[in-house]
């Protein structure tokens, strides 16, 4: 009886329809979570102390395709199916639901009944919640601001604000001190794909969302099991909104022993969009050395064993093809162009400014959004007021143009006349000595190779200052081309290639129209 409904409930598969939908708090296909599980020794799942931890069950996939493996791996030691059953649910697999509705849904994946006290749960448990178990945890604030995971108590939508029956998504992994306490035992193995971020004020479209993602993983590591996988957004590679310390921890330790990167959330989780990407990893607490990085796309993918964080970079090199070009450029270079490129808001004038469409007496020109050139007052610059009257190259802050490759990786650049200043839309690289000078930076951010250089450090559609931290100067006293840069680099035919199918081409107009 037990063997037919636990298998019943895998045809059709009703998982497989809820990883198609789109949230922050996004679903995981089973066919991710088993490619996750390959990454685990699978003697694990032989051994009947092995124990599995999901500190934020959505619909208890994870719980689910392990126990299917342990069904299987412990048939030789316990030949009973239901003895097996028993032993497994109730000692091996446990979960910490993120709302109630998932508590009950991860309930009813794994033991076939949202209540397993049931008869018709496929193992019995003296309670409802068996060993999957929720908690609606309060925010605990301090400065109106959470202590543990920082969110500003003014964007809590949930129950704190909006009356008791309603979730506060003051998740219970990560609002303790007491980890231990929660199930009162150690993990080998905790895997998950944690809720990645939290609102924050004035963001109605998650584009300012807080990252709480980095926090899951985190609380893993201090528990010390043996292993840990989890799914991620991939902005941490490169860090911002919080994630320098974390992404300092993951690239440095070396404690990860393999990461299977996905540029196009797409390519991982059908249908939804996840601006940089998603990745998921093993860290095994006693391996210490190289990582075998996979990069993934729908065309093909690369395999590598090489160490996170390449010889003179902060960041990860998501593209294996990518590392010889990287040393190859940077191998005799001490100067690059990051020095030439301009602060966020240079001269700190809004997106919004207020400007005019005619000129009026001791107006500068203002380049705004989509190039658009009106005037403003002289008297109003405060910053950068120096450059005001020298050649300069505007380039947009900011460039999306969707995750697809060949890509175009930053915005057109924009001659700055001596006159013109901008607003925080764009950054701008210079001073330069003359016009000539500008143009022919120009020519140099218009080629492949310049940007490629900008994508290696570009994780998200920000371009700001540090994504140009490793393009090498050059002399601008002449025009520039990507086969005068290939043969300076000496790069090999597979390595332009690869370029090439990366890049788009940047024709000379100065504007996208964005």
């Amino acid at each position: 009886m037990a063997n037919d409904l636990f298998s019943s409930v895998y045809n059709p598969d009703v998982l497989s329809c809820l990883a198609n939908l789109s949230n922050d708090e996004v679903f995981t296909p089973p066919d991710v979570v088993n490619k996750m599980l390959d990454m685990l020794p699978q003697e694990l799942f032989r051994n009947p102390d092995t124990t599995f931890l999901d500190p934020a069950c959505k619909t208890g996939v994870f719980l689910r395709e392990i126990a299917k493996r342990l069904i299987e791996g412990l048939a030789p030691q316990i030949p009973d199916l239901q003895e097996r059953i028993d032993h497994i649910f109730h000692k091996q697999l446990y979960g910490i639901a993120i709302t109630e509705l998932t508590s009950l849904l991860s309930r009813r994946g794994v033991y076939c009944s949202k209540y397993p006290n049931s008869e018709f749960s496929v193992t019995q448990f003296d309670d409802a919640e068996g060993n999957i178990r929720y908690r609606n945890i309060k925010h605990s604030w301090v400065n109106e601001k959470c202590k543990y995971c920082g969110t500003s108590k003014s964007t809590v939508l949930g129950g704190e604000e909006r009356g008791q029956t309603l979730e506060s998504h003051a998740y219970e992994w990560i609002h303790t001190l007491k980890l231990e306490e929660i199930f009162k035992m150690k993990f080998d193995v905790i895997i998950s794909n944690p809720p990645y971020q939290l609102s924050t004020a004035g963001d109605s479209n998650g584009g300012q969302a807080k990252p709480i993602y980095q926090m899951f993983v985190q609380q893993a590591f201090i528990l010390k099991p043996r292993y840990v996988a989890m799914i991620t957004p991939s902005r941490w590679f490169s860090g911002g909104w919080g994630l320098d310390d974390f992404r300092s921890n993951m690239l440095f330790e070396n404690h990860i022993r393999e990461l299977h990167d996905f540029q196009r959330s797409e390519d991982c989780f059908n249908g939804v969009e996840i601006k940089g990407g998603v990745s998921y990893f093993l860290w095994d607490r006693d391996y210490s050395g190289k990582c075998r990085v996979v990069s993934h796309s729908k065309e093909q993918e690369s395999a590598s064993d090489r160490l996170l964080v390449e010889s003179g970079m902060d960041t990860f090199i998501r593209w294996n093809e990518a590392v010889s070009i990287y040393h190859k450029v940077s191998a005799d270079t001490t100067d690059t162009v990051s020095r030439l490129i301009s602060a966020q808001r240079p001269f700190d004038l809004p997106t919004n400014v207020v400007s005019h469409e005619k000129k009026l007496n001791g107006d500068i020109e203002l380049i705004t959004r989509g190039g658009k050139r009106t005037y403003y007052p002289l008297k109003g610059i405060l910053k950068n007021k120096d450059v005001i009257n020298k050649y300069k190259v505007f380039i947009s802050k900011a460039y999306n143009g969707g995750d697809a490759f060949p890509h175009q990786i930053i915005g057109k650049p924009i001659i700055g006349e001596p006159g013109t200043c901008c607003s925080e839309t764009y950054i701008y690289a210079g001073p330069f000595a003359s016009k000539q000078e500008a143009e022919n930076f120009c020519s140099y951010v218009r080629t492949k190779l310049f940007r490629f250089m900008v994508l290696i450090k570009k994780i998200s559609q920000d371009a700001l200052q540090k994504v140009y931290s490793i393009v090498p100067m050059q002399d601008f006293t002449k025009e520039w081309s990507d086969e005068m840069l290939y043969s300076k680099y000496n790069l090999s035919s597979d390595e332009i290639a690869f370029i090439e199918e990366m890049i788009k081409p940047m024709d000379g107009g100065d504007t996208d129209g964005d």
